[in-house]
């Protein structure tokens, strides 16, 4: 196991080469610790050289919406009525803290996704 830091887009690429070589090793396993090491170091060259756009807030209720199979009707218990759920899910009227603190607790999204720019 010789895993370096990776400096440029060149060491990132090794990186993924010799991660996939490894992928599906075993856990405890010295390859399967050189895959979990490897996956580290890539998020960490990722993390300072890729910036990661603030996400919608209206997109991500609306990707629950898709991963959970929900309709406009279903946000009701969160948001209000079907018509402040229409407003909201067509950026007509902004998301409350209440709001915010009911989604994030029914549905489990992330509180920086709900109140992202």
């Amino acid at each position: 196991m010789d895993i370096k830091l990776i400096r440029d887009e060149e060491g990132l690429q090794r990186a993924f080469a010799r991660m996939e070589e490894l992928w599906g090793a075993r856990t405890g396993t010295d390859e399967g610790d050189e895959l979990e090491l490897l996956s580290i170091v890539i998020e960490k060259y990722e993390d300072q050289h890729y910036e990661m756009p603030a996400s919608d807030p209206i997109e991500a209720i609306r990707f629950r919406m898709d991963q959970d199979g929900l309709t406009q009707r279903d946000l009701e218990v969160y948001i209000g009525s079907s018509g402040r759920v229409s407003e909201v899910l067509n950026k007509k009227r902004p998301l409350t803290i209440g709001m915010i603190k009911r989604l994030h607790n029914g549905l489990n999204i992330p509180y920086e996704s709900l109140l992202a720019d």
